[in-house]
């Protein structure tokens, strides 16, 4: 009966999210693609540090190498100022998935010898790599100057921008906002069904092995040096996709010009924040988390004007990046001293109370 009521809330959801962009402007459609980026990334975090116990602060280093994979590979060719190779944009998305994979799996070494803080250091250090490779890779990149516009997306001939066929749902013309609603949409489903198995299934297990004890884990037949590398290059491979998402969302790929940009220090910490306030290892927690550190800035900016809270200028002056900032440091603090597990440990405990109104109903974990 749980699973059935489970099942049930799960495609309530989903076709509330299929319905939004009928009723939702432009803008919101935006932010929601936001979070949608938010919550592939986090799913990407959490298996790698939740399930396998891996500290890894270089995530917004596999954004970039994503972003950079699907914009070179779908870049027209003949061009003399950057590199591309004219590829199919779904198969260019596809490659820089599996770019990232790789790149992800190159680290492994370095990660099977590593432990907690000291491989969340070197981890770090990728991140410093990526600034380097986007100033200096200008062909790839385009630099930091100008950046480098993706090619538009597009599905088996269908582009998921204005141009193409006209289509209207219940006299609501479906554009460039709508369609990118529903690519980024499938593409979070995809991302959640695919890490729900693998968490489920032997991977799972063998990851939480590593996590609990790697001298048991070894004993018990589990390769702790593939189980770190697996989970490794999975990770990747989500930051790729979200990579690739997030320059379909800006419309541009442009490189940081410090430490401290769209692929900077500060959105490796932004990550991080998510799948400690969803919960470490929480699948649907990291898409909560992902809502929270994605989507308030975005709620925030929409709202700025009537809120009256963001009209100063300078350096001190409050933005809501700045005060979203604040916002989920404050939630960090609170999970870490009243709740470790985060929001998916009070789902779990109110779930559990439901159960143990009926008898014989196991509780499964979110």
């Amino acid at each position: 009966m749980a699973k059935l009521v489970r099942g049930a809330a799960w495609l309530v959801l989903l076709v509330v999210l299929l319905a939004l962009p009928l009723y939702l402007d432009a803008a919101w459609l935006k932010a929601g693609q936001y979070m949608m980026i938010g919550g592939v990334g986090a799913i990407g975090l959490t298996l790698v540090v939740g399930q396998a116990g891996q500290l890894s602060l270089a995530h917004a280093f596999f954004l970039l190498a994503g972003g950079t994979a699907y914009t070179v590979l779908s870049g027209p060719t003949g061009d003399d100022r950057v590199v591309g190779f004219g590829l199919d944009p779904g198969l260019s998305l596809l490659g820089a998935v599996v770019v990232s994979a790789l790149l992800g799996l190159a680290f492994a070494p370095v990660a099977g010898r590593l432990r907690g803080i000291y491989l969340g250091v070197a981890s770090l250090a990728l991140v410093f790599l990526g600034l380097y490779f986007g100033q200096s890779a200008e062909e790839l990149t385009g630099g930091t100057s100008t950046g480098r516009a993706p090619a538009p997306f597009s599905l088996f001939g269908f582009p998921f921008t204005n141009d193409g066929p006209q289509i209207t749902l219940l006299g609501v013309p479906i554009q460039q906002a709508e369609r990118t609603w529903y690519l980024f949409l499938l593409l979070t489903v995809l991302a959640f069904v695919i890490a729900r198995g693998a968490v489920r299934g032997r991977v799972g297990r063998s990851w939480r092995a590593v996590r609990d004890n790697e001298a048991a884990a070894a004993v018990m037949g589990v390769s702790v040096l593939r189980a770190k590398a697996g989970a490794f290059a999975v990770s990747s491979a989500y930051g790729g996709l979200a990579g690739a998402m997030t320059v379909l969302w800006f419309d541009i790929l442009k490189p940081d010009e410090s430490e401290f940009g769209t692929y900077g220090i500060n959105v490796s910490i932004a990550y991080l924040a998510m799948v400690i306030i969803g919960g470490l290892g929480s699948v649907p927690g990291a898409l909560v988390g992902a809502l929270i550190v994605n989507g308030l800035p975005q709620v925030l900016a929409l709202y700025s004007a009537d809120l009256g809270w963001f009209s100063g200028t300078g350096d001190g002056a409050l933005t809501p990046i700045l005060v979203s900032s604040f916002v989920y440091g404050a939630a960090i603090i609170l999970v870490v001293l009243f709740e470790p597990g985060g929001l998916a440990a009070i789902g779990r405990r109110i779930t559990q109370k439901r159960l143990r109104r009926q008898p014989g109903q196991p509780a499964e974990e979110p």
